[in-house]
């Protein structure tokens, strides 16, 4: 590439993250950098602000990369996104505009972690006596949190990161039970999980669901109002997958009239989380905002991949280009 220094957008750094996880000293000096950690779904408003930009670097899903938005920046060439693939970006559509994709690992159990300190927090109700505890409420306990040893957990969807949820759950003694629209009873034994036929069985039995899936065109809203409406009542619901995966306004519904016990969302059809949404104020709600892949080693090696891949696309030879179907 030429001697003058390239264009560089850094999207959706809520924290302000990519500076302290990664070393950019080896490119800084061929770059022009800036940083747009707010979120904006707005295409229009997007265009202005990326037009200039040869290198965009995209914090996984956060903003959307369609052929649409595409198609209005001439400048742009390539997009360093962290992880290995980004269902955000129109990865096919980008190629025929001469725009290289790349992607980067990522390092520790992050994820998973998160399940379960998600699913523990939220059974356990430790938000809710954390705050009361630091507001001096009484009287001293206020939850009564269920045990889970005996318990059964139902896994949606039973890869990698169902199967290592269900392994965890036998530690505290818990029965472990699978569906998903492919599973198979030999997929799910070699997986350890009780294979469940249909998906409204393992609503019903299921004293924790737990949500491990893609999210596709098949996937969305998979789990409906009727879904919902077949949990038991001293049931939890958790997502760590992604929002659309559910209907949420059912969801709401569900948890505003206490028809099941509560729930655990890392993940929601809009994100960031709108402040007047109601998810926000339902106490039988525990949130988190999309922390699943947060952690420090996995910032490290997303970042630092980043700039990896950013000299490699300066130098002229890609690295870590994100494929395309077909």
């Amino acid at each position: 590439m030429s001697s003058e220094r390239v264009r560089v957008a850094i999207l959706d750094d809520y924290q302000n993250v990519a500076f302290k996880f990664a070393d950019w000293s080896s490119i800084q000096d061929r770059l022009v950098i800036d940083s747009f950690p707010d979120t904006t779904a707005d295409e229009d408003v997007l265009v202005k602000r990326l037009q200039p930009y040869t290198i965009i670097c995209a914090m996984r899903e956060r903003t959307k990369f369609r052929a649409s938005l595409l198609d209005r920046l001439p400048n742009l060439r390539f997009i360093a996104t962290t992880g290995p693939y980004n269902a955000g970006i129109d990865v096919e559509h980008a190629k025929t505009k001469g725009i290289v994709v790349s992607g980067t690992g990522g390092k520790g159990n992050s994820t998973l972690e998160h399940i379960w300190a998600l699913i523990l927090a939220t059974v356990r109700y430790i938000v809710v006596e954390d705050a009361r505890t630091k507001a001096s409420a009484t009287p001293w306990q206020s939850t009564i949190p269920m045990g889970i040893a005996g318990k059964t957990l139902g896994l949606v969807g039973v890869g990698r990161l169902g199967s290592a949820t269900g392994h965890i759950a036998k530690a505290f003694g818990m029965e472990v039970i699978g569906w998903s629209p492919n599973l198979t009873p030999e997929r799910a034994e070699g997986a350890g999980v009780t294979f469940i036929s249909t998906k409204e069985e393992l609503l019903r039995r299921s004293d924790i669901v737990s949500i491990q899936m893609v999210l596709s065109e098949r996937t969305y809203h998979m789990i409906t109002a009727a879904d919902l409406a077949l949990m038991k009542p001293t049931a939890f619901f958790i997502n760590t997958s992604r929002g659309p995966l559910v209907d949420e306004r059912a969801l709401v519904q569900v948890l505003q009239e206490k028809r099941i016990a509560g729930a655990g969302l890392d993940v929601f059809e809009e994100e960031p989380l709108p402040p007047d949404h109601p998810l926000r104020k339902l106490s039988n709600v525990t949130p988190s905002p999309h922390m699943g892949y947060v952690s420090d080693d996995n910032y490290e090696a997303f970042w630092g991949q980043t700039v990896e891949n950013i000299a490699a696309f300066l130098d002229g030879r890609p690295t870590r280009v994100i494929g395309v179907k077909g």
